[in-house]
């Protein structure tokens, strides 16, 4: 079966036995992980060989007993339009999680998936999606959409049934993508991302597709102050950037009570940085030069 993802050299052909739910009158390729790239987690930890078939897909049979791909599926046509669906939430809301869970859910379902990230968060390496748990999947690291067709290629990307797209807010043409490859080419798309930035304002094209979704999910994380609903990020840092890209160290999930007080205390405490560093600028212009 086909699983889309990054071909490198890390992946080496070679012979396998067949899954339980394939013939055994069934050629089949099994094309093995190095073992730095193995899954860690306990939920994909199973992920360490792709069992490639013509047109449908599935994640390893250990995974589930349940994987199969059933007859009624290869006898009947795909649907000429797809579906797409958004995930949204501050950060630390398990936006990725859930987005992996789906594309989990999909592959076992008999569908071949893919799964897209920008190529600027290069936090966990390039070539895997990462939650804040440590779940790992192989992905497409692209500074575009527009490019992926391209990239994964023509005849694989007409086989493809699902994407997923991770951090969806640094995509700049994620609308006219979603719309082609939902209303044009019949892929159901998967998008998870940031919903607002750390002033609360509209962040990157996500906002923009809600009008296209057939549904949308807004997740909420724990106050990381009071343990209430998190429905914010907040920035603990300085920078006033709009990207700026960083975990714990640099964001918190806060209610609305915290992320009013915490911007008051952020503005506060950058007052009183800029009048000290003024004075001490003033201070050093002033003082004489020692002979």
């Amino acid at each position: 079966m086909l699983f889309m993802f990054k071909m490198k050299s890390f992946l080496v052909p070679t012979l396998s036995t067949f899954p339980s739910h394939f013939s055994k009158n069934t050629p089949s390729l099994c094309l093995g992980f190095s073992e730095s790239l193995l899954c860690k987690s306990s939920s994909f930890q199973n992920f360490n060989s792709l069992y490639l078939k013509p047109l449908f897909s599935s994640f390893p049979s250990q995974i589930s007993s349940s994987v199969h791909v059933s007859s009624s599926r290869i006898d009947t046509p795909p649907s000429p339009f797809g579906e797409i669906h958004v995930i949204v939430g501050p950060m630390f809301s398990g936006k990725t999680t859930a987005l992996l869970h789906r594309i989990q859910t999909e592959s076992n379902n008999g569908r071949s998936v893919a799964i897209i990230k920008s190529n600027k968060d290069t936090r966990y390496g390039l070539d895997c999606i990462v939650t804040h748990d440590g779940e790992k999947l192989p992905c497409w690291a692209l500074p575009n959409l527009s490019s992926f067709r391209r990239k994964i290629g023509i005849d694989v990307y007409d086989k493809l049934d699902v994407i997923g797209i991770d951090e969806a807010q640094f995509f700049e043409d994620l609308y006219d993508f979603c719309c082609k490859a939902a209303d044009h080419d019949g892929k159901i798309v998967i998008v998870a991302g940031l919903d607002g930035d750390y002033l609360r304002r509209s962040f990157g094209s996500v906002l923009d597709i809600i009008p296209l979704a057939d549904s949308v999910t807004k997740l909420t994380a724990r106050c990381e102050l009071c343990g209430k609903r998190a429905f914010f990020t907040l920035r603990k840092t300085e920078e006033t950037q709009t990207e700026l890209i960083g975990g714990a160290e640099v964001y918190m999930p806060v209610c609305r009570q915290h992320y009013v007080n915490g911007q008051v205390v952020i503005e506060a405490a950058r007052v009183v940085l800029e009048s000290q560093r003024i004075k001490c600028d003033s201070y050093l212009e002033a003082s004489p030069l020692s002979s």
